[in-house]
């Protein structure tokens, strides 16, 4: 009989790390960056502040009119009928001259102008009437009405910018209505990516009749794209266990965190995790996940080592399910970005051995009586990139579920956010 070895075929293969096990052990192991960095706010989208950011005065600094119309009194609206209203005056938005109101009168006021002394309401101008130089107002208006008060938007001294907030164009807006022209944020997290294998090949270079284009390091290096992010590319290393360490070692003299993608699985040539252990430390190295069973994950010297599988679907998988949110929390992170799931119905089988997680890429659409359906891109093989170009979602089929069949409800991740 032949003794066969565990496999990614096995229902129920021994030793491997449920998905979640394995994202707590890595974020058990990260500390969070503490150098920190002047910026422009013109320059600081997605940066991640170092400090808090406090209102240093009220926004709005005064009461303002909220609408185009006539700031009165509030004892001036009529508790039936109408009831005219004298204008004596008109203020626009940065005027800053006193003009008091009197009773039975009215100030003619546009969006954003201080509200006069004395008035406490403004009347938008299609509910009242003007007639020469007075209006006709109803009952209808209600003291307070239409009046943006002072600090309604920020309070002096309030924090409206935690920090580790990873910044937003919203965010932008909002230090600019305080004057704030530059930030301390959280430096660069400095990442460092490789392709490993004597078969693979840059764009440019010409393959050998088994050799394959590099798409591992563009996508990663797509991915990773962000101002908060400094990638360091150590190109393609072949498989060589004292170059691979050689360059693993030098890299962790300045990265963060290193990411290399092939070399960690069982065969006589995947020598990455063979060079991790002789220079760093593994922590663990096989997943209950498809694709993406073989990672492996530790530290070489002060930096995180993500040694991601060969495949390119697999890589593209394990780095949006355990590398993106390693590098949030390095950075510091405290409120990360959104990312629902969402329940749809698939309109196929779905092969699916029980005992992992199994990822499968798909298209989710809205149905036109509202319900969320999906389907997969076609073949799922973990090398078959187009599965992942086509996609807009991941279906998440969980550890311990089996066979889908058509019309069964699933857990899908949709790829896109919004800002």
């Amino acid at each position: 009989m032949i003794n066969k070895q565990p496999s990614c075929q096995d229902i129920f293969e021994t030793g491997l790390m449920p998905i979640d096990d394995a994202k707590a052990r890595i974020a058990s192991l990260i500390t969070p960056l503490s150098v920190a960095e002047t910026c422009p706010i013109g320059k600081s989208r997605d940066r991640v502040l170092a400090d808090d950011i406090t209102a240093p005065f009220n926004v709005p600094p005064y009461d303002n009119s909220a609408v185009d119309g006539y700031a009165i009194l509030s004892q001036d609206i009529p508790h039936q009928g109408h009831k005219k209203l004298v204008i004596s005056d008109t203020l626009h938005a940065g005027d800053n001259r006193p003009c008091p109101l009197l009773p039975g009168h009215c100030i003619r006021i546009m969006t954003g102008a201080k509200i006069p002394s004395g008035a406490d309401t403004v009347v938008m101008q299609e509910h009242a009437e003007q007639v020469d130089d007075h209006i006709l107002i109803d009952g209808q208006p209600k003291a307070g009405d239409n009046i943006r008060r002072a600090g309604e938007d920020l309070r002096t001294g309030s924090i409206i910018l935690p920090q580790g907030k990873c910044l937003t164009a919203p965010d932008i807006g909002l230090l600019a209505s305080i004057g704030k022209g530059e930030i301390n944020v959280k430096r660069k997290l400095r990442v460092a990516i490789a392709s490993t294998g004597n078969e693979v090949f840059d764009i440019g270079q010409k393959p050998t009749e088994t050799g394959i284009f590099d798409s591992n390091r563009y996508s990663l290096a797509a991915a990773l794209d962000s101002p908060a992010i400094e990638i360091i590319n150590l190109g393609i290393i072949k498989d060589d266990p004292n170059l691979l360490q050689h360059q693993f070692q030098q890299a962790s003299e300045y990265a963060d965190v290193i990411i290399s993608s092939a070399g960690v699985s069982v065969g006589e040539a995947d020598h990455t995790k063979t060079a991790l252990q002789a220079c760093g430390q593994i922590n663990f190295w096989k997943l209950a996940i498809k694709p993406g069973r073989p990672l492996a994950f530790g530290r070489l010297n002060s930096s995180l080592f993500f040694g991601l599988p060969g495949n390119p679907v697999a890589v593209m998988v394990t780095f949006y399910l355990f590398v993106k949110p390693a590098l949030e929390q390095k950075l510091g992170v405290t409120l990360p970005r959104l990312a629902p799931t969402l329940q749809a119905k698939t309109v196929e089988n779905l092969r699916k051995k029980p005992g992992r997680t199994e990822i499968v890429r798909g298209i989710v659409q809205q149905a036109e009586n509202g319900e969320w359906q999906v389907k997969t891109t076609g073949k799922q093989g973990s090398g078959i990139l187009i599965s992942m170009s086509l996609a807009n979602c991941f279906i998440v089929l969980e550890h311990e579920r089996g066979r889908i069949k058509s019309g069964e409800t699933v857990t899908v991740q949709p790829f896109f956010g919004l800002v």
